[in-house]
């Protein structure tokens, strides 16, 4: 009786299960560990987009100048406090990938009421072949200035720009999502609240352009059963970074609402900080 030759049919199988697998493994991207190696989707011929000018992000607790921090969390002088120290030296964010987002946090409580100060930068890299880490980045500023609706420049009134605080002046140098200020669950913002954006043109949501490529800043006023608080965000576009700044005040007494003003000119002086530091590149 004549064998059926099965070694032949054993052999293809192996080879055509060799192509899947290898095929398979080509398709995966590089998202992690800090790989900017663009490669174009399978069968595209888009180029890799062109990347970004920042490869690199600073350690961001320590890119705030101290003064600064004095500032925007008023605690005293003593350096020798250990809670001074301690308070002053923020606490990182945790990320999943630090050469791509890195953040820090800061919290001052006081008798009168606390305030929180947090900066975040992300390093943004393009994925989609034709398109640079600088247009990504513009795509990710222009999402989170439509999720504030903030009024476009050509929109935007035409009242100055408040000054900024003392801090704005550069000099020494911190990610996530932006944090914007929205109303925390059960919260109700109070348009009409003395202190609040709409009671002076001059602090209202706008475009800033004093800084990075792109910015703007947004104000919210916040009431609940235990007091006030003041909501600050400043988010800027540098290039392929993305900067966000988030700076609140709680008050329990209703009577001493803080001000946009103070809040506002403390909030956008940093940014300024941070934007002349180049981000440490």
């Amino acid at each position: 009786m004549q064998r059926r030759a099965y070694a032949p049919a054993a052999a293809l199988a192996a080879a055509l299960l060799a192509v899947i697998v290898t095929a398979c493994g080509g398709s995966s991207g590089g998202h992690g560990g800090g790989d900017d190696a663009k490669t174009g989707r399978t069968g595209s011929t888009a180029p890799a987009g062109e990347p970004g000018k920042y490869r690199s992000l600073p350690e961001p607790c320590g890119y705030v100048n101290r003064d600064t921090l004095r500032r925007m969390l008023p605690a005293g002088d003593d350096d020798s406090d250990p809670e001074l120290q301690k308070l002053y030296r923020g606490q990182a964010a945790i990320t999943y990938d630090t050469d791509r987002r890195v953040g820090c946090r800061w919290k001052l409580e006081t008798p009168e009421g606390t305030r929180h100060l947090s900066v975040d930068f992300e390093r943004v890299v393009s994925y989609q072949p034709g398109v640079s880490d600088e247009e990504r980045a513009q795509e990710l500023y222009a999402r989170q200035a439509t999720a504030a609706k903030i009024p476009s420049a050509s929109a935007s009134p035409s009242a100055p720009t408040p000054s900024p605080s003392p801090s704005a002046s550069a000099g020494t140098h911190p990610q996530g999502g932006a944090a914007t200020g929205s109303p925390s669950p059960g919260a109700s913002t109070s348009p009409s609240a003395p202190g609040s954006p709409s009671a002076d043109p001059r602090f209202l949501p706008r475009v800033l352009d004093d800084l990075g490529d792109d910015a703007f800043i947004d104000d919210k006023l916040v009431s609940t059963a235990a007091g006030v608080h003041r909501d600050i965000a400043v988010v800027f576009r540098s290039a392929n970074i993305l900067v966000s700044i988030a700076y609140d005040q709680w008050s329990a007494d209703r009577q001493h609402i803080p001000t946009s003003e103070d809040l506002q000119g403390k909030a956008h002086g940093l940014a300024r900080e941070l934007d002349a530091g180049h981000f440490g590149n």
